[in-house]
């Protein structure tokens, strides 16, 4: 039988099938932008300004009183770049494409997707909302309190993904399996460790959501009044000893979550995460705003001593599942230039995801080293879309 000899595009589009199939957080988040900058060269740049949506005032009485539109937008960069390093030989290259997936670009693209994943995974830190379980096992129950904080920030119905770390799937799986049937919809959750779809959400499991450890503050306070300037993402605390970490979610008494559309005092507590480390001058999402048509937040009583309560318990690891509508985060990629004299090289999108191959010919060494590449990025846009589950 002649050899089959192949080519750099057939080596690029198995890879990108391969590293696709392997992506279920980043394949269930925006991936609209990518055409932004899948272009030759990535000609825009590596920024790109993600406009988000108007808010507004509303009146009441017949009187004209206009407001001004006061667009927000976030940026979205991509600037990290991740790639594994092979060493073809002819032998390689005269596989069937099958064989050569399975021996070469499999592993490959396995640990590549891996850790292109695993990054866009740390995004769980920018998301304040969180059911606290921590210690406990995933219930249902739990789930249906995420679901309920996406609906009462009025998160789209369609596109929302429960996406679970290995052990609150078991526990899930474990105490629902008496719920369904065994029939055709529901089966994969016996075959495949799956929940399948419910709850209005489609339920897959991960194995690299990392866990959390809370910092060791304790004992913090703070002055309403003083402390919390509407505008500013920086909120003074007093009294306490140890640190609030970057992800750590707490709640400060008196500041209570408003309607995002009617501005009304919810009468729940603002959930805040901190998005670095702080003592007495903590950074928190999202920025405190008390008035106007971005207000998310309504003080009672503001004064002094007011408790910080911190989510979980100091110095202790929990896990990390997620719940979100597709809208809360984005990722991308972005065309990397190809080079010119070299043995082959092949650039090609798949889904969004755009790879390139190059291979060269070492003739000290008689080897054909070859180097595949994504150059990628990924932004929270509306984390108020998402909430972390903390169990275990």
């Amino acid at each position: 039988m002649a050899n089959s000899i192949l080519s750099a595009t057939q080596v690029t589009r198995e890879a990108l099938r391969v590293l696709h199939q392997k992506l279920n957080f980043v394949g269930s988040i925006v991936r609209d932008y990518d055409d932004s900058f899948a272009r030759k060269g990535g000609k825009i740049g590596d920024t790109l300004k993600v406009r988000l949506p108007n808010e507004y005032v509303v009146r009441t009485g017949a009187a004209l009183a206009t407001q001004d539109t006061n667009e927000q937008s976030v940026d979205f960069k991509i600037q990290t770049q991740k790639g594994v390093d092979l060493n073809f030989t002819s032998a390689d290259l005269t596989l069937s494409l099958d064989d050569f997936s399975e021996r070469v670009l499999e592993p490959a693209m396995s640990v590549l997707a891996a850790h292109i994943e695993a990054d866009a995974m740390s995004m769980y830190k920018d998301v304040w909302q969180q059911v606290d379980n921590q210690g406990q096992k995933a219930d249902f129950g739990k789930i249906l309190q995420a679901r309920k904080k996406l609906v009462d920030a009025l998160a789209p119905l369609p596109d929302r993904t429960c996406n679970l770390n290995t052990q609150d799937n078991v526990d899930l799986v474990d105490a629902l399996k008496g719920l369904f049937n065994p029939q055709e919809g529901v089966s994969k959750q016996y075959r495949e460790g799956y929940m399948g779809r419910t709850a209005g959400f489609d339920f897959v499991e991960n194995t690299l959501w990392p866990s959390h450890t809370r910092g060791d503050a304790a004992g913090y306070v703070c002055n309403t009044a003083t402390g919390i300037a509407s505008g500013s993402n920086t909120v003074t605390l007093s009294a306490g000893t140890g640190t609030i970490k970057q992800g750590d979610v707490f709640t400060i008494a008196g500041v209570f979550r408003v309607h995002p559309e009617t501005k009304a005092s919810t009468g729940q507590l603002q959930q805040f995460v901190a998005t670095a480390d702080g003592t007495t001058s903590v950074t928190v999402a999202p920025t405190p705003i008390t008035s106007g048509a971005r207000q998310n937040v309504s003080i009672a009583s503001p004064g002094a001593s007011k408790a910080v309560s911190v989510s979980g318990v100091s110095g202790v690891a929990h896990g990390v599942s997620l719940a979100y509508q597709k809208g809360a985060f984005a990722f991308g990629t972005a065309d990397l230039v190809m080079p010119q004299g070299v043995d082959f090289a092949a650039r090609e999108v798949f889904d969004g995801i755009s790879m390139r191959i190059v291979r060269q010919y070492d003739i000290n060494q008689d080897r054909l080293p070859t180097r595949v590449d994504v150059l990628y990025g990924y932004k929270t846009l509306r984390p108020q879309l998402a909430c972390r589950l903390a169990n275990n």
